[in-house]
């Protein structure tokens, strides 16, 4: 793998145990109400995570090559 993408996942990583380290309790009531939303708007807005993060990629990438 390319080691740009390798040092995206550390960073994803990195910033997704901010919250469970710094704000425990947040953290846990966030994620329970995530459980209670329907499935259709947890699709749309892992969708639109996913849509952003190939954008930013593809534009950093892109940015980067020239």
């Amino acid at each position: 793998m390319n080691t740009s993408i390798w040092l995206s996942v550390a960073l994803v990583l990195v910033l997704e145990g901010l919250g469970p380290m710094f704000f425990p309790g947040a953290w846990r009531k966030m994620i329970l109400a995530m459980t209670q939303l329907p499935d259709g708007l947890l699709r749309r807005f892992g969708g639109g995570l996913v849509v952003a993060g190939c954008v930013i990629y593809y534009m950093l990438s892109r940015h980067l090559n020239s």
